[in-house]
């Protein structure tokens, strides 16, 4: 299907999506992606044997299929990933073996920055290849220019599930910059980051928008992840002029709120960032701001539609990467009336939606 088909279709069935609990959405101009080379990240299968490795899927029989030269990638990946398999065959890494359970390497995680960094994660089975990986790690630094950031992650399971709890820095830097123009972001290995840079530049820039028209004395950004919304709305508030409003980012994990600490101070922000569960925002003792953000999973907001509901925030700006749950957490919000929106095509050639919307109280 031709791209602008592909979006078009895209938006039309998130807007038949919000009629019933939005029903008077401003929509502006859906933001489009690159066609290709547009991931900043590969999440890739270790399949092959021995010193003849593929980094790619695995296909029905489990056999591992390569990909490393697939156009979903930035360039920079593509340059990098045949001298990657190119490492992993002359350091005899063992390939794990889905069909025989045997083997120690999984995947192979690897993302790239705005400025041509790479941050790598080597998922494996158990500790029996570390000592051999860090040998080698020489090596690979040599053959990855740019590459800033090595780590290695235990999973130890027979199951479906990418990573494990477990993780083990290689290199003397654990962080890697992610510079988005204002604001430099920092990724710790198992930091969150969206896949389209091009579109994530886009999508905070239009929050950071909406966040000046609002002039908000203190607002929040629940799930902020690594900080990405809170710290370029700031850096847009200042840049337009305003006093920049009391800011407190919350975020479960524990590695990206120190990654949006080491980024907003860099960046001479002044906010906080708590280790905090988003639903128990309520209990913390913090005064309600004027303006809400959430940027929550698939899962929506849940239960903290509700308190939302009755919080009396002035505003808030939803992030959604699921319209679904978008349109549930808006219904459970019967005073807040949604009033613009825009869709964002984080995920091209698949039907998943990122979609902006705020919403004010009535």
């Amino acid at each position: 299907m031709p791209y602008e088909q592909q979006l078009a279709s895209k938006d039309a069935r998130v807007r038949e999506q919000l009629q019933g609990v939005a029903p008077n959405l401003e929509w502006l101009t859906p933001q489009a992606s690159a066609e290709a080379n547009f991931r900043n990240k590969a999440k890739l299968v270790v399949g092959g044997r021995t010193g003849l490795v593929s980094l790619g899927i695995l296909d029905r029989q489990r056999r591992g299929i390569d990909l490393t030269g697939c156009e979903l990638q930035e360039q920079p990946i593509l340059a990098v990933l045949p001298s990657i398999a190119a490492w992993i065959n002359e350091a005899g890494l063992t390939p794990y073996s889905v069909r025989e359970r045997q083997g120690e390497l999984k995947h192979v995680l690897l993302t790239v920055s705005p400025a041509g960094e790479f941050a790598m994660r080597l998922v494996l089975r158990s500790e029996g290849q570390l000592g051999r990986i860090r040998r080698a790690l020489p090596q690979l630094l040599a053959a990855v220019p740019g590459l800033r950031v090595v780590s290695v992650n235990l999973q130890p399971e027979h199951k479906a599930v990418i990573e494990g709890a477990e993780e083990t820095v290689l290199t003397d830097t654990r962080l890697l910059p992610m510079p988005l123009g204002a604001v430099t972001l920092q990724l710790g290995p198992r930091s969150f980051f969206q896949t389209n840079t091009q579109v994530t530049r886009a999508l905070y820039a239009r929050a950071s928008e909406w966040i000046v028209d609002a002039v908000p004395a203190a607002m929040w950004d629940l799930y902020c992840g690594v900080g990405g919304f809170a710290l370029h709305a700031a850096a847009a508030v200042l840049e337009a002029g305003s006093a920049a409003p009391d800011i407190v980012g919350v975020e479960v994990s524990d590695e990206a709120v120190a990654s949006a600490r080491a980024a907003a101070a860099a960046a001479g922000v002044d906010a906080r960032f708590v280790a905090a569960d988003a639903v128990q925002m309520q209990q913390l003792g913090e005064q309600v701001p004027d303006l809400v953000l959430v940027n929550p999973p698939r899962r929506g907001i849940g239960e903290l539609a509700q308190w939302l509901e009755e919080s009396g925030a002035a505003r808030i700006v939803y992030s959604s990467c699921n319209p679904t749950t978008l349109a549930r957490d808006i219904e459970a919000m019967p005073s807040m009336r949604a009033v613009r929106a825009q869709l964002f095509d984080m995920f091209p050639h698949t039907e998943h939606a990122e979609v902006l919307v705020e919403l004010v109280r009535q």
